[in-house]
């Protein structure tokens, strides 16, 4: 054998050796799977599901109302579970699209729910259950998962001889159901899954103009004054607030100003002073002139 023949040889023997240690890894790898960095990588890549902005729904204090006067009538106040099956049906229409948008909108609309559900005088002592409920519906995002997609309900014990209403619940003495055809196919448009929106409370004085308040006047006179408690030196009552004290006007030791009294004082020093007399000149001293014209 050459020296050509031999060094071809372990070439080629080196080249398998190397081929099938590439196998064995490669191998080894898929029988472990992915790494850990891998998978970060992969959670940290966006999908189409996360990417996609989630719908808002707003609502206030008066949606919040409408929302409980529903389940409050319509569930005849039997169960937590029949609020929340009649909360979860007015979401699914509120999210279908083809009802109104709020939910006072959804409750009050002509003919869809008890009669005066929206003026009927309420008695929540008789529904302890019924905040825990409206706060699972617009706080928590819970829905009940028996009524699935329904967007309908009737009192239970009725029959109807339509045959599109495929029933998925019964809760709080009503049935609850879905129209779908032959094929099951829904036959109204898909509500949105919780998952898929968000609801945002809304205050409803939040676009009311701005009142400044004003100080009220108050009247010293009633004010009520501090006083101290002979037992402990408590105050008795509130303090009255800070006003001027008016400054007494000055007492003389006389017995005070009189105007009269200083008039004759005036006179009293005039007439103590030195009087000069005058006296006329003699005759002699002088002499009269006839002034010329």
């Amino acid at each position: 054998m050459t020296l050509t023949d031999k060094a071809f040889r372990r070439s080629t023997v080196f080249l398998l050796g190397a081929m099938a240690l590439t196998g064995c890894t490669s191998t080894e790898m898929a029988a472990k799977g992915p790494s850990v960095k891998d998978a970060r990588v992969a959670k940290a890549l966006p999908t189409k599901e996360q990417g996609k902005p989630k719908e808002v729904f707003s609502y206030n204090s008066s949606d919040r109302d409408c929302l409980k006067r529903a389940m409050y009538f319509e569930s005849n106040r039997s169960s937590y579970q029949g609020f929340m099956a009649v909360g979860t049906v007015i979401m699914n229409r509120l999210t279908s699209g083809i009802y109104p948008k709020t939910i006072c909108g959804v409750v009050t609309q002509e003919k869809q729910f008890a009669p005066g559900v929206a003026t009927r005088k309420m008695n929540e002592a008789t529904a302890p259950e019924l905040e825990t409920a409206a706060d699972a519906i617009l706080v928590k995002g819970q829905r009940s998962p028996e009524v699935q997609e329904a967007m309908y309900f009737h009192t239970d014990g009725l029959r109807f001889p339509y045959k599109n209403m495929h029933y998925t619940a019964v809760a709080g003495g009503n049935k609850f159901y879905e129209k779908r055809d032959e094929d099951g196919e829904l036959q109204t448009p898909a509500p949105m899954p919780a998952t898929a929106y968000v609801l945002s409370f809304v205050d409803d004085h939040a676009n009311e103009p701005f009142t400044p308040i004003m100080p009220r006047p108050q009247d010293i006179a009633t004010t009520p004054i501090l006083t101290a408690s002979a037992d402990d030196g408590a105050s008795s009552e509130m303090m009255a607030l800070v006003a001027p004290i008016p400054t007494p006007r000055p007492q003389y030791a006389t017995g005070g100003y009189s105007a009269q009294a200083s008039a004759q004082s005036n006179q009293t020093a005039y007439a103590s002073r030195p009087q000069t007399i005058m006296s006329p000149r003699p005759t002699a001293d002088w002499t009269m002139r006839p002034i010329e014209d």
